[in-house]
């Protein structure tokens, strides 16, 4: 693991840990699966120019979680293409903080020449919603994950996306 990135690791380990947290996802992460997470994203920056950032807090900079570009991990009508996503601490919910980093990565990958971002979440993810709407994103459509268990209530997804030209 890149030394830099330590720092980050113990509340990434919490945040991905946090149930609250991770409610719009199948299940919470475990240490192991964290640190893969993170590994994957020096990865995809090692190799694409872009991933998930950190967001600290301007007056202590206080890691709260990340947001940034990821190249889409499955199969699906608007695939390959990049997506923008985020997480955050819970205490950091409905501060505003997901809408502003978005607005900030939006600008860094029109800088990349990305002509189009997309995002996606769990239908029931209502914050998460409406922090695309918030950024300028438009709804294009629905669709049923193809990583999620048919049974499981976060198949069905919402997908938005953003023309960058």
């Amino acid at each position: 693991m890149n030394h830099s990135g330590w720092i980050f690791i113990a509340p990434l380990l919490e945040m991905n840990k946090d149930k609250e947290v991770m409610r719009y996802f199948p299940s919470t992460l475990t240490d192991a699966e964290t640190i893969q997470f993170y590994e994957r994203i020096v990865a995809e920056f090692e190799q694409k120019g872009y991933g998930l950032f950190a967001i600290e807090l301007k007056c202590n900079g206080k890691f709260i979680g990340y947001t940034g570009l990821h190249e889409i991990g499955f199969e699906a009508a608007f695939s390959p293409g990049v997506e923008i996503g985020w997480r955050l601490a819970a205490a950091y919910h409905n501060c505003g903080y997901a809408t502003e980093a978005a607005c900030a990565v939006i600008g860094y990958a029109q800088t990349l020449g990305i002509k189009k971002l997309y995002s996606f979440t769990a239908s029931v993810n209502k914050p998460s919603e409406r922090v695309m709407q918030k950024i300028g994103m438009q709804k294009t459509g629905e669709f049923l994950h193809p990583k999620l268990e048919d049974v499981s209530p976060l198949k069905a997804h919402v997908l938005y996306s953003l023309d960058l030209i």
